[in-house]
């Protein structure tokens, strides 16, 4: 019964790499009907993540981009952008994953399409926020891991700091971003009214940090959050321990 919540909710898919297909995608797990616009050419930046593939095509993108309609359409050209504004018109909700001000810049902010779709919500994924000195610079994944102080708790104790093996910051945004933008449909259920959700690498995991910055370091599997759980180490997959 999940895959058909959304039912008859149509999602607007400006989003490359990771964190907003993978939110976009939640949303079309979840029974929504999910157009995801590329660029003309090469598409989203995911298609080219190969090895490994399947088909000729990265399975890196078939992961993020399952119940989706693809279509090529050129945001820098004034033509492209009135048809991305047509079809937002259509829609119930719209994701984009642009630098803070690039959207704005295309005609296409939440200030441009509110006023011909009162019930759009508006979902736009950014490396450090809609706001302050850093919300222009890009961001990605391995990057956000350092600067967010997760590779200094990552590792063990006297090892350089270690980058977590799986995109844990473009995941843990995507989903995030997803909750927002089904707490902002479930209000306009009640409103009528759509609303602007704003949802960013770097804010997400300052916040996953559970300790002070001063007590954080490097001890494997023994993490200073988990010690009240009882959790130091035991038996892996493999016949390993983990420590």
């Amino acid at each position: 019964m999940l895959d058909t919540i959304l039912a008859g909710c149509r999602v607007l898919d400006l989003t490359q790499n990771v964190a907003g297909p993978f939110c976009a995608q939640t949303l079309g797990d979840l029974g929504a009907e999910v157009i995801k616009i590329e660029r003309p050419g090469s598409g989203d930046d995911a298609r080219q993540w190969k090895p490994p593939e399947m088909g000729g095509q990265s399975t890196g993108f078939l992961a993020l981009n399952r119940n989706k309609k693809s279509v090529c359409i050129d945001l820098d050209t004034a033509q492209g952008q009135q048809l991305a504004r047509r079809l937002a018109a259509t829609a119930d909700v719209l994701v984009h994953s642009l630098k803070p001000g690039s959207a704005e810049s295309r005609g296409l902010g939440y200030d441009d399409l509110h006023p011909g779709n009162p019930r759009l919500v508006y979902c736009a994924i950014s490396a450090f926020g809609e706001v302050g000195p850093m919300r222009a610079l890009p961001g990605y994944d391995p990057l956000m891991q350092a600067f967010t102080g997760i590779m200094s708790v990552s590792g063990h104790e006297g090892d350089e700091p270690a980058r977590v093996g799986v995109s844990l910051i473009d995941m843990g945004t995507g989903m995030w971003a997803t909750t927002g933008i089904l707490a902002a449909l479930l209000r306009r259920a009640s409103t009528g009214q759509g609303m602007a959700v704003h949802a960013s690498l770097f804010c997400r995991h300052v916040a996953a940090h559970r300790q002070p910055r001063s007590a954080a370091h490097r001890t494997g599997s023994a993490h200073p959050a988990a010690q009240h759980c009882g959790q130091r180490g035991g038996p892996a997959l493999g016949g390993r321990t983990v420590q």
